[in-house]
């Protein structure tokens, strides 16, 4: 009975430390997705910052405007 309980005792510790290692692996792979995130929504912003004036009617970097009249 001892053997048996000491076999699944130090089973569950190896399961346990799989689990841990895992879920470091996970919270790395985690922290690699935010920073990616945060750059592509970096770039976003400057691209979106960049084609403002041209979709505004900047007459300085773009189409001004037609006047009526």
């Amino acid at each position: 009975m001892k053997d048996q309980v000491t076999e699944r005792l130090e089973a569950l510790r190896a399961e346990f430390a799989a689990g841990q290692n895992m879920a470091a692996e996970l919270a790395a792979r985690q922290a690699e997705l935010q920073q990616t995130l945060l750059r592509i929504s970096g770039a976003i912003q400057v691209l979106e910052e960049l084609l403002a004036p041209v979709a505004g009617g900047d007459p300085v970097n773009g189409a001004a405007p037609v006047m009526a009249g």
